[in-house]
């Protein structure tokens, strides 16, 4: 394909080589630049990667020979081999995978295809730059060769094509690469890398040897060395080469002999994450059906996790054999922070997405593996709060997607979901419902909630008021999800949950007969104050009535208990799918000093300015904004300064 059907910027340099240097796409120039200085301490990590990647190859191959044998090219091995060459200060990874085209390589090797990753490499704080685990969010991969090398070169023929059609990639990761045809009889790639100076430590037998073992011992392929050490890394592979890997899947073999290194270093080669897991569980399933399965919990969320199209799922094996590298079937999209891999007895080698989506066996494992990560999750929560706490933080909100996407678990998902709530005035959220129900008042029939769009408004909502003088608990929340969630809660325990904000709030369960007394004489008082304030607002306001929620406050905007919040509003209006915004309820205090004063007011133009200031202000306090700024300015002002005089009510 010529240079200019990818890149205009791409210089052709030899036709009959079809020979071009390119640049690397910028967010993998600025990667490349910040990786080499976070990741410099854990610079023996590049034989994990590369490793971690031939194996994918691998993989990939021998799923694609299922179904076009001549692939294999006679039954070559799948292996991998590792060389070094300490006087030409090189070490080299070649496998016998599935290999690149041309169009491949460039695709592969210039560019980072995850959704977001501009936004958020731009968005890195110089002390973020440094952090290895934020990097390591891409995944390191082949990039992570330039940590230790000084240039790097890949040769490569995809399996399938013509021995002519083989490419030959080289760059010293400074911003530039070439790419060529190159002959290459074998199928697969091979990574030379020339080392620096300060990395020859690599190009030596012992130290590769221990790397392979602790890294990648997992690795379902011979991953191959010379018997003795020695060898050089352009030459063909020795005669005598041994495996240095157990060369045994790590979800085949018992749970018993299997070691935490084992497991975190299988977590690192199958999330591609250079961080280590929070949790995981392996476990096999016998019976019916039959599946093995290995889960974990990342310690951090991906810098995509919000992305809702970016790739996600488990890897999917069939009898040892790899089917596809990211299986969403088998995780409800709430789950879709779960890395892992599921392998199945059942299920055809030749099954495809289209034909998992339709598979009743399928649906079953969805919801067996399902229940074992919220299984993991509650034990995590009962017997590790701190770790769970972390998770929490990282991944809460996601979790909370559940309570409407899996009504058949949401009562297990309400029991992991955690609050910050007027007990214990902690912008963390650390309150289970559990915890919350233990301390409800006698009589308590509602659990109550206020959202807000931050923890320190909900806490100050004039909302709750009523309900902390009379000791109730409320849950402030103030996540984007919170109000579409609590719409599907209904109830936990037998209480239902109740805005604190919206429709009626009815307190009389937890009233005395003389507090139901005074709200009644309260509100039988001022009635007529309620109809002259619904017509100087008139338009503004569906209804004026005296307040159950107010303590200190003098007024405060009550919502239907059908009408949408202001959470869910602005998420639906940035969708362009909000409805038409109903009128809101003016709540007054009759006991408060300024709703006395505009009591004793006459009617007239000072009665419809203090009733319009009053409204403004219960606007303002539960976080809304004014329809006339200017006009609430001009009133304020008016009273600051004192005002005309005003006639009082004879």
């Amino acid at each position: 394909m010529a240079a200019s059907d990818h890149d205009p910027g791409a210089v052709p340099m030899t036709s009959a080589t079809q020979r071009e240097t390119r640049g690397f796409q910028a967010e993998v120039k600025q990667l490349l630049r910040l990786m080499i200085h976070s990741l410099y301490s854990n610079r023996e990590i590049f034989l994990r990667e590369l490793i971690s990647n031939a194996s994918d190859a691998c993989d990939k191959l021998r799923f694609r020979a299922l179904a076009e044998p001549a692939l294999l090219d006679g039954g070559a091995e799948l292996a991998i081999d590792v060389d070094f060459d300490a006087t030409a200060r090189t070490v080299t990874v070649t496998d016998s995978g599935v290999g690149m085209s041309r169009d491949e390589v460039i695709e592969h090797l210039g560019t980072i295809a995850k959704s977001g990753t501009a936004e958020f490499l731009a968005a890195l704080s110089g002390d973020q730059q440094k952090d290895a685990q934020l990097i390591g969010q891409f995944g390191v991969g082949f990039y992570s060769a330039f940590i230790v090398a000084e240039r790097v070169e890949v040769h490569t023929r995809r399996a399938g094509l013509a021995a002519a059609e083989g490419v030959h990639w080289s760059s010293d990761g400074s911003g530039e690469f070439t790419v060529e045809n190159e002959p290459l009889e074998q199928r697969g790639t091979r990574v030379v890398l020339h080392l620096k100076e300060d990395a020859v430590e690599f190009a030596d037998a012992w130290r590769l040897r221990g790397l392979v073992k602790r890294y990648s011992d997992h690795i379902a392929f011979p991953v191959r060395m010379a018997a003795a050490p020695g060898g050089e890394a352009a030459a063909p592979a020795p005669a005598r080469r041994e495996a240095v890997n157990s060369a045994q899947a790590l979800w085949t073999r018992p749970r018993t002999e299997i070691q935490d290194d084992e497991y975190r270093e299988f977590y690192q080669h199958v999330a591609h994450d250079f961080g280590a897991p929070l949790a995981w569980s392996h476990h096999r399933v016998e019976g019916k059906r039959e599946y093995t399965t290995l889960l974990y919990l990342p310690s951090r969320a991906p810098f995509d996790l919000w992305h809702r199209d970016a790739a996600r799922g488990l890897k999917l094996y069939v009898r040892r054999v790899f089917i596809l590298d990211d299986a969403e079937q088998f995780l409800p999209l709430y789950l879709r922070f779960v890395k892992g891999v599921v392998d199945s007895s059942d299920l055809p080698l030749n099954v495809s997405r289209e034909l998992l989506q339709q598979d009743a066996e399928v649906e079953a494992m969805r919801a067996g593996i399902t229940r074992r990560v919220l299984d993991l999750l509650a034990k995590l929560a009962k017997d590790e709060p701190e770790k769970f706490a972390g998770f929490w933080k990282e991944f809460g909100q996601v979790l909370k997607e559940g309570i409407a996407e899996d009504p058949a678990n949401r009562e297990r998902i309400a029991k992991l979901l955690r609050f910050a709530t007027t007990a214990t005035e902690r912008e963390v959220q650390d309150q289970s419902l559990d915890d919350v129900v233990g301390r409800l008042r006698p009589g308590q029939k509602h659990l109550y909630y206020v959202l807000a769009d931050t923890w320190n408004a909900a806490r100050q909502s004039p909302h709750l008021e009523r309900l902390r003088q009379m000791g109730i608990e409320v849950l402030l929340l103030h996540d984007r999800i919170d109000e579409w969630m609590t719409g599907y809660l209904g109830e936990y325990e037998g209480r239902t949950f109740r805005d604190a904000g919206r429709g009626d709030l009815d307190l009389g369960e937890l009233e005395t007969p003389a507090e139901q007394a005074a709200d009644a004489a309260g509100a039988e008082a001022a009635l007529a104050l309620c109809g002259r304030l619904r017509e100087a607002l008139s338009g503004r306001v569906e209804a004026v009535r005296v307040t159950q929620r107010l303590a200190e406050s003098p007024a405060c905007l009550v919502r239907a208990a059908d009408e949408v919040g202001a959470q869910l509003r602005k998420l639906l209006e940035a969708a362009g799918q909000a409805p038409a915004a109903k009128r809101p309820t003016l709540e007054i205090n009759p006991a408060h000093p300024l709703v006395q004063r505009l009591e004793r007011l006459a009617d007239g133009e000072d009665f419809r300015d203090f009733a319009a200031l009053l409204l403004d202000q219960a606007t303002l306090a539960e976080g809304g904004q004014l329809d006339e700024p200017a006009a609430f300015v001009r009133r304020l002002n008016r009273l600051l300064l004192g005002g005309a005089p005003a006639p009082m009510k004879s």
